[in-house]
């Protein structure tokens, strides 16, 4: 069975213009959680004052209803942040670094090299599952195009240090199928986090999916994109994503009408169509309470 790993919580309020208050973001978190999800990136330990959108993370999980079977990951980028999130009693530690020296400096304030030594001593000290996220793994909004050289190299680095799981972000949304399949299976990275920027995410997740990868990244109605890349827009919707691995036979585990019903109330909240597309066509066959409307 694929692990989808839904971010909403997290990379897709992050870049939201309304900054939702902790108990609505964790009232998300626990609509997400009776999907079926096995995994919620639930926040980012970060300055408040760097991402308004994630303030108050501590307050978001003390409201998490937790649930049997349902691993709750957090996200870090320094020492700093790895000190909340274990405090937080979270079950995975997502750190993120970026494969090139723009991006650290504008996300990070760091050095390519500092961000990987920071890393580096975060995933050594093993509190919790481990992921290491390598972030603009295609494409910087920077620096262009990503020497794939660079990005097997960080990755063979961490896997030395023996993470748990690897993930390959494709940050700004350039990368295409063969890109996406030749760096995942020259890395051996378990999981892809996509953005559908240029209309490729899904079709860069089903080729990550082929070459081996076993999570895929997904964010409820499609929201999300990283405030500190431009024009970096949403991720791939995680309703779009089971709709289309269900309907090709890949087993998910998630309940596509739960998440359909969630995308329509984030919409009621927000104020604004989402960029899935599925909860605005429905699933199919159509339910019964969708046909009698």
């Amino acid at each position: 069975m694929i692990t989808i790993c839904e971010v909403g919580p997290r990379d897709g309020l992050q870049n939201e213009r309304d900054v939702l208050p902790p108990e609505t973001r964790a009232e998300l978190v626990n609509r997400l959680a009776t999907t079926g999800l096995r995994r919620i990136e639930v926040v980012s330990f970060v300055r408040d004052d760097a991402v308004v959108q994630m303030a108050g993370a501590e307050d978001v999980v003390g409201q998490i209803e937790r649930r049997d079977g349902v691993e709750y990951a957090g996200l870090v980028l320094n020492e700093t942040g790895f000190e909340r999130f274990q405090a937080s009693g979270l079950d995975r530690v997502n750190v993120t670094l970026g494969a090139t020296e723009s991006f650290n400096q504008r996300n990070a304030n760091a050095s390519l090299d500092e961000a990987k030594q920071r890393a580096s001593r975060i995933a050594t000290a093993r509190p919790a599952k481990t992921t290491v996220t390598i972030s603009v793994a295609f494409g910087c909004p920077f620096e262009g195009r990503v020497d794939p050289a660079v990005v097997s190299g960080l990755a063979v680095h961490f896997r030395r240090l023996g993470v748990d799981e690897i993930v390959l972000a494709d940050t700004i949304g350039v990368a295409t199928p063969l890109q996406v399949r030749d760096l995942i299976e020259r890395t051996k990275a378990d999981g892809f986090h996509g953005h559908n920027t240029r209309n490729t995410g899904f079709a860069n997740a089903y080729a990550a999916l082929e070459a081996g990868a076993t999570t895929l990244d997904a964010s409820v109605g499609g929201l999300g994109g990283c405030p500190f890349a431009p024009r970096a827009t949403g991720n791939i919707a995680t309703e779009d994503l089971v709709y289309m691995l269900e309907g090709d036979g890949v087993e998910t585990g998630v309940d596509l009408d739960e998440l359909i019903s969630i995308s329509e109330w984030l919409e009621g909240l927000l104020g604004r169509q989402l960029e899935g597309q599925v909860y605005r066509a429905g699933s199919f066959p159509p339910t019964r309470s969708a046909v009698s409307t």
